[in-house]
């Protein structure tokens, strides 16, 4: 039978997209109904009633800190990158055509392969904001969080998904093939998403006047993003167990930023909206936690590609943790399905939340989808540009070869 929680999910997320203008009411309504229903009918995985949710929680609060404080101090950060200058000096060294906004796409994608996809995406929505004079198309939004979690796909340090599959044994070799696929679907998704945008508002050709960059802050931005990777790094080599039980990573960025603050104030007044779209997240986040997802389909190229598409509407972190625990994947198509994949929806991944707390018109799936088409083209052109490439190449988490494991080429001509 059919899982109600599944049904009361999707009415949430069809709430979502009905009624984008009270999106974290119809998140927090969904995450209440849901729960009651488990504590009343089928219990959580960690047991039945109050004290089953509340071993559930303490399983899942450390990642709900980690994106709470992520998605709070990068905001502030993005407000520094801002306010140092160095995106109103882009005009000086994009071009000025389309080709500008698809060079911007491509930094956005190389910041996300080192920095995390959210900074990386708030960091392309601030220079876009400045280069396009705030008239930024809703398509060439999508392509920025497309941008970001392409980046992201093919490191352990640029996305949750590909940092979950790190610290639980897969090596970032296997995740580094994602980029046969993430590079290609860059170029389709830069190539239109820049053209709807010079269509739409054509980049500014030459830097405003009087502009000198704030060296402090651009300080600032690398201290934060600094303490964010050598906290993740450092834990993985020293106390790979402390990040089950702390949020490591979204306090080290917190306590960069509290440090530098003498130097240059924070933006405060950025927090109270920011938050709002941070709670609406981590309502989603939570629900999916809560989701039988144990009843997917065992590994196949043909899951892992259909994956993508689910990553869109439900959080690609539990389908990470699940694809881990059933194991018998390839970890660098795992990787690009459900870190590029998110990107077809605004809600689909952090990346998308965070970038639509800056730009609330984006918060509308309809608008998303109409404008966006390039992503879910695109995805499906790089899907299958690594198929055909590199074929599908099922492992243990250690790297080693599953036994019985059907070739690449057998498996593909049989599809």
């Amino acid at each position: 039978m059919f899982p109600v929680e599944f049904l009361l999910f999707g009415l949430t997320l069809a709430g979502v997209a009905l009624f984008h203008r009270y999106t974290l009411q119809v998140a927090l309504a969904g995450l209440a109904v849901i729960t009651l229903y488990k504590l009343g009918f089928t219990g959580f995985k960690a047991g039945a009633g109050l004290d089953g949710l509340a071993r559930h929680m303490a399983h899942e609060w450390v990642i709900l800190a980690n994106l709470l404080g992520l998605l709070l101090g990068f905001a502030l950060l993005s407000k520094h990158f801002e306010e140092s200058n160095i995106p109103a000096e882009l005009p000086k060294f994009l071009p000025d055509d389309w080709k500008g906004g698809f060079l911007l796409l491509v930094i956005v994608f190389v910041l996300s392969s080192f920095l995390d996809n959210i900074a990386a995406a708030l960091i392309g929505g601030t220079m876009a904001g400045v280069v396009f004079r705030r008239k930024v198309h809703i398509g060439y939004l999508a392509a920025i969080v497309a941008a970001s979690n392409a980046g992201g796909a093919g490191s352990v340090v640029g996305d949750t998904t590909t940092t979950m599959m790190w610290i639980d044994g897969v090596s970032p070799l296997a995740v580094l093939d994602a980029y046969i696929a993430a590079v290609p679907a860059l170029l389709v998704v830069g190539y239109f998403a820049a053209r709807q945008q010079h269509a739409y508002s054509p980049i500014s050709k030459d830097a405003p006047p009087g502009i000198s960059v704030d060296w402090a802050r651009v300080g600032i931005v690398v201290v934060i993003l600094v303490a964010a990777i050598g906290a993740n790094v450092a834990c993985n080599i020293w106390f790979p167990s402390l990040l089950d039980h702390f949020p490591v990573i979204g306090a080290a960025v917190w306590v960069a930023i509290l440090a530098t603050a003498p130097l240059r104030k924070p933006d405060w007044t950025l927090l109270p909206e920011a938050f709002k779209g941070t709670v609406f997240l981590l309502s989603l986040v939570t629900i999916a936690s809560m989701m039988p997802v144990e009843k997917l389909p065992p590994a196949s190229w043909q899951s892992a590609f259909s994956l993508g598409f689910i990553s869109a509407v439900f959080d690609n972190i539990p389908l990470t943790a699940l694809a881990l625990k059933q194991g018998g994947y390839d970890w660098g198509m795992l990787a690009y399905a459900v870190g590029f994949g998110g990107s077809m929806i605004w809600f689909g991944s952090s990346a998308g939340v965070a970038l639509s707390n800056m730009y609330p018109e984006a918060k509308s799936v309809g608008r998303w989808l109409k404008a966006g088409w390039h992503v879910a083209l695109a995805y499906v052109i790089g899907f299958f540009v690594m198929l055909a490439v590199s074929g599908w190449h099922p492992t243990d988490k250690r790297g080693k070869p599953l036994s019985g494991a059907p070739t690449p080429a057998v498996q593909y001509a049989a599809a």
